[in-house]
């Protein structure tokens, strides 16, 4: 490998993203949209059950690492000097973050 940090390439990280996105974004429309409205004790029940959670843990998971290659791309064409470096971090630690803190709450439910 020549320097990469990466053993994917960016640009097909992105499109893999966007087509796992393109199924889970429609499974975890239909599988919440019979519990849209639900008091809280019907969707911590519903969460309960592996499918659903999986579903959830995957969209998150997915999206939130499709956001940072393309936050990230915006960065590296668009932020010069010395926010650079620091503006690639906040991104990649938000979405890690982002993803311990879901992870985590989906874990509660469903165990």
């Amino acid at each position: 490998m020549s320097g990469s940090k990466s053993l994917i390439n960016p640009h097909f990280a992105m499109k893999l993203t966007s087509i796992a996105l393109f199924f889970l974004i429609p499974a975890f429309i239909f599988t919440f949209g019979s519990i849209i409205g639900e008091d809280h004790e019907a969707v911590v029940e519903y969460l309960s059950k592996p499918l659903p959670a999986l579903i959830v843990a995957l969209t998150l998971i997915i999206g939130l690492q499709h956001f940072q290659s393309g936050a990230q791309t915006l960065i590296e064409d668009y932020v010069r000097g010395r926010t650079y470096g620091m503006a690639l971090l906040l991104v990649k630690v938000v979405s890690r973050l982002l993803m311990v803190i879901g992870l985590y709450s989906i874990a509660i439910i469903a165990l």
